[in-house]
């Protein structure tokens, strides 16, 4: 991680959900309500998981969240135009939500 500019906050914004209908089918439970993100949801972290972010989505962003809050990024090579950003998907097989993570100062 390189170019440390320090920030306070990280805001999370969901930017795709996407379902994989031929699995659920074929390997998944049925579920009452697996998932509530929905594209343009919106967050801010200030390195915690914020109050209606999915806990298992949270594990997922959590590295890369705390990181942009202390003033990293540069992920992986600078794969982003912005360094104090990333985006990362949920881990659910299923239906993996995209979130943009980025670093604000407000």
């Amino acid at each position: 991680m390189e170019g440390k500019k320090r920030m306070t906050k990280c805001r999370i914004t969901v930017r795709k959900v996407t379902e994989y209908r031929d699995l659920m089918e074929a390997y998944e439970l049925p579920l009452e309500n697996a998932c509530s993100m929905t594209v343009g949801d919106t967050f801010i972290s200030e390195g915690e998981r914020p109050e209606g972010l999915c806990v298992t989505a949270w594990e997922t962003l959590c590295p890369f969240v705390r990181e942009l809050c202390a003033g990293g990024g540069g992920f992986y090579g600078n794969w982003m135009k912005d360094p104090h950003s990333a985006m990362v998907s949920c881990n659910d097989g299923f239906r993996p939500v995209t979130f943009h993570l980025e670093a604000i100062d407000e």
